[in-house]
């Protein structure tokens, strides 16, 4: 996948373009937050991912006013949290999103999970897409400038599209080695829908960067095992949302873009085992 840096655009189905690697903000401490996205601008990522459950929007609107940076020059997506499904509960709860950024519009807003038939039975579908035709309506009111999912698999979107007016142009949705989602890329990508990667290095506890067969990758292009991680998802057309608070770790996820893979590393790493990372099932969560 040719891409020439962090800002590299993908463009999104309805045309918008979005930079090919994001700055993820999940489990940030909202203390420390302003701090680490003022750095992560300073450093040079233009796309900043937050939702309304990390309890960081506030700490991400005032990084990017900090920041100095155009607003228009920025890329940020926001989430609707599970407690908030429904057509007048969405658009509350996207307009309070935006209150706490301190932004007039979003780039991104997605659906963070799928109502599942575990929680709601039969009633879980009508949920969804009562939920997505307040998205649509935000949308075509020019407040989002593009709609999409999170965790939502390929059932769940074929689910959608049965009553949607507008195609979701996103899904993020967890990947890292050990937990790949490759046929389920694929077949989002088949649809139209950017794939996005939450998670790319494994989260708290995954063995993802201490792998042998990573650090082995690694070593033969002089790079970290964090960074062959990203580069693997990037040569899958897959946007990856690493998350760090330390500047040096931050500039090293940009540093993605003077190697390339072999088709036979792609590979091996694809085939590693599990590796750890939250690895939740969309239609078991509970939450």
């Amino acid at each position: 996948m040719t891409l020439t840096n962090v800002n590299s655009p993908l463009t999104l189905t309805n045309g918008v373009e979005i930079p090919c690697v994001g700055y993820g903000t999940f489990r940030t401490d909202p203390a420390v937050t302003a701090q680490a996205v003022q750095d992560a601008i300073g450093a040079g990522f233009r796309h900043i991912d937050t939702a309304m459950v990390y309890e960081n929007e506030t700490g991400v609107g005032q990084g990017i006013k900090s920041s100095g940076v155009p607003r228009e020059e920025l890329f940020v997506t926001s989430k609707l949290w599970n407690t908030d499904r429904g057509y007048e509960a969405t658009k509350a709860a996207f307009q309070a999103s935006l209150d706490r950024l301190g932004l007039d519009y979003l780039d991104l807003y997605l659906i963070h999970w799928p109502a599942n038939e575990k929680q709601f039975g039969p009633d879980a579908a009508k949920i969804n897409a009562e939920t997505w035709r307040a998205m649509e309506e935000l949308y075509a009111a020019g407040k989002i400038r593009a709609i999409g999912l999170s965790n939502f698999m390929p059932h769940h979107v074929k689910q959608l599209l049965e009553t949607a007016k507008v195609k979701p142009m996103v899904d993020q949705i967890e990947v890292h080695p050990g937990w790949t989602h490759a046929a389920e890329i694929k077949e989002l990508q088949a649809m139209g829908i950017l794939v996005e990667a939450w998670g790319p290095l494994g989260g708290q506890g995954a063995k993802v960067l201490v792998n042998p067969t990573m650090q082995k990758i690694a070593q033969a292009h002089g790079k970290t095992t964090a960074q062959v991680s990203l580069r693997w998802i990037i040569q899958q057309g897959v946007l990856p949302l690493p998350k760090s608070i330390h500047v040096d770790r931050i500039k090293q996820n940009m540093d993605l873009f003077d190697f390339e893979l072999s088709a036979d590393e792609m590979k091996e790493i694809a085939a590693l085992p599990n590796l750890g990372g939250q690895c939740k099932d969309p239609d078991e969560v509970d939450f």
